[in-house]
């Protein structure tokens, strides 16, 4: 019952994959669906909400660090106080992080893991009362998980710090309209599911700094 314990520098989380990290010079590749139902706003820009969908990529940079990337499409709907909702169709997205293996006791089947994640999602531009609009998501968190395997599953459960700003192009002006600083702290729970040998399904969801959920289909190679 050997105990590891790493530590890793901090450098600059967005759904947080969970605790597995794919060995050296090893792949975690996937798809996955994050939908974020309510992130509030500062003053009065009033709430996001966004749908994305990704294709993943996780690369084992050492045995106890990953690289994460992810690439693909997603929507923005931002509802501001006391005016209508302004929904901007979907179009590319995309993102990028890391993950430390803290610590592991492969006896009790005990991980720890932190990371830090980012996802920037660019939707199409609308015209409202033929002003041109323009948005982009920016999400970004730093977390940690700590994660026990009991009997085929793995559930995790972990803190963040996050933001995300909604970046605004109104008639070619632009303005960062940031998060609600005070709702970012936030509790997040997952589940690895296995399914075969090398594939598994990911379930997070998080609560408080945000109201989000993500299901991930990923395969080891």
């Amino acid at each position: 019952m050997g105990t590891n314990f790493l530590i890793g520098v901090k450098v600059f989380s967005a759904p947080c994959y969970g605790t597995y990290l794919p060995k050296k010079n090893k792949l975690l590749l996937g798809i996955q669906t994050h939908a974020v139902s309510k992130r509030y706003l500062k003053d009065t820009y009033g709430k996001l909400r966004s749908l994305q969908h990704f294709l993943l990529l996780s690369y084992g940079i050492f045995d106890w660090f990953s690289l994460d990337l992810k690439g693909g499409v997603g929507f923005i709907k931002q509802h501001p106080l006391n005016s209508d909702e302004i929904d901007y169709p979907s179009w590319l997205g995309g993102g990028y992080g890391f993950r430390v293996k803290l610590y592991h006791n492969s006896g009790d089947k005990i991980k720890v893991v932190g990371g830090f994640q980012h996802i920037s999602i660019h939707p199409k531009r609308v015209y409202l009362e033929g002003v041109k609009n323009k948005a982009v998501l920016d999400d970004w968190q730093f977390s940690v998980l700590i994660s026990k395997t009991l009997s085929r599953f793995t559930s995790y459960i972990g803190v963040k710090w996050s933001r995300m700003d909604y970046i605004h192009w109104h008639s070619g002006i632009r303005k960062r309209k940031k998060s609600d600083l005070t709702k970012s702290l936030g509790l997040i729970l997952g589940l690895d599911i296995p399914l075969s040998r090398r594939t598994y399904l990911n379930l997070e969801t998080h609560f408080f700094d945000e109201e989000a959920t993500a299901i991930s289909y990923l395969c080891k190679f």
